[in-house]
């Protein structure tokens, strides 16, 4: 017998997503013949297919697209068409778009469903209640559906609970082995002050108002925004750096050259960059919300609340240096936990049990 086949949908191919799964696809395609549906982001890598091992198969999905409009009916027999032309064992739909449509596409009756939510669109802090209303209808009525979801992180599972008892969490992990490779031969610079950093979509999620107050309030710091966005505007500080996006073996190589990472998100799934920069050993500052709380603790880093949380540890972090043990901590949770190698395991588990069952 040949090997199980998986079908992937995912619309938000860009950010972190794209990171996750380019290490799960790579990660399952030993044991599996894996196949991804897929819409690109303006934030995606335009050469995002070398990512891949050349034993994954791309579908683009022509319909995908992030609002809601009439493409999605289209997208909607699109998805069935292809599953028709791959005919899977697994189906995995991935973010809320993808995960709306698959369920009601398909009801995970002969072929086992799955959906990873990758940070509930209910949780956002940049849309109406209306329309907050609205999503968290639209998954609740679709938990319904013959699907399991799998969180990628223990706060998002606890929101799956309250909507389905078919739940189960698996934590996103960082492919470290890569991740070593880009980074043994880079030389970190020994900046006289610590260097601030974030990666990401200049978006509302991640905040660059909050994170332009921080920056204004240490005019004596350097700032810098790895990635772009519609927001850029809202970065006016003079000492922030906005660097553009960049691919992944460059943001690496940038990120290393830094001291601590500062994430200023309204709300989060588990965030890639936060994974990468606890193995990097950076100090890292974050908003206090789902997915990075489940990741930072006293231990490893430091969780915020407010604009004078931000500014009563980054003024600790100057006055006194940053804590070898919080470095050290928070690299051995990443190598230990939050690891590729372990989240494509238990994927792979779960996928042999559906199976079983089957």
């Amino acid at each position: 017998m040949g090997k199980k086949r998986v079908l992937f949908f995912v619309e938000a191919m860009g950010g972190g997503v794209f990171t996750y799964i380019t290490n799960l696809a790579n990660g399952l395609s030993n044991d599996f013949d894996v196949y991804v549906a897929y819409a690109t982001r303006p934030q995606t890598p335009k050469n995002y297919n070398e990512y891949f091992n050349k034993n994954v198969h791309l579908i683009k999905v022509k319909n995908f697209r992030r609002k809601i409009s009439f493409k999605d009916v289209k997208a909607f027999f699109e998805m069935k068409k292809i599953c028709r032309l791959v005919k899977p064992d697994i189906i995995h739909l991935h973010s809320s778009k993808a995960g709306i449509l698959g369920r009601w596409a398909f009801n995970g009756g002969m072929i086992p469903l799955f959906y990873t939510p990758h940070g509930y669109s209910f949780l956002m802090t940049n849309i109406g209640s209306k329309k907050l209303k609205l999503y968290r209808t639209l998954e609740r009525i679709s938990a319904n559906r013959n699907c399991t979801t799998i969180s990628c992180s223990s706060g998002e599972n606890e929101e799956t609970k309250k909507i389905t008892n078919k739940a189960l969490y698996v934590d996103n992990g960082i492919n470290i082995e890569k991740i070593y490779k880009v980074i043994e031969h880079t030389e970190k610079k020994k900046n006289k002050k610590p260097v601030i950093f974030t990666i990401g979509r200049i978006s509302l999620q991640k905040d660059p108002v909050l994170f332009n107050r921080i920056a204004e309030y240490f005019k004596n710091l350097r700032f810098v925004w790895i990635g772009d966005g519609k927001l850029r505007s809202k970065l006016t500080s003079p000492n922030i750096e906005i660097i553009g996006w960049k691919n992944e073996r460059e943001v690496l190589k940038l990120a290393n050259c830094y001291d601590v990472f500062l994430l200023t998100s309204k709300w989060e799934g588990l965030p890639m960059s936060l994974l990468e920069a606890m193995y990097l050993k950076k100090i890292c500052v974050a908003s206090n919300v789902i997915g990075n709380n489940n990741v930072i603790n006293g231990n490893n880093g430091f969780l915020c609340n407010n604009l004078d949380d931000y500014i009563n540890v980054i003024t600790k972090l100057v006055d006194n240096g940053i804590p070898d043990e919080l470095l050290e901590n928070a690299k051995n949770d990443i190598v230990q936990h939050y690891n590729s190698n372990v989240m494509t395991e238990k994927y792979a588990e779960i996928y042999r049990k559906a199976l079983d069952k089957k």
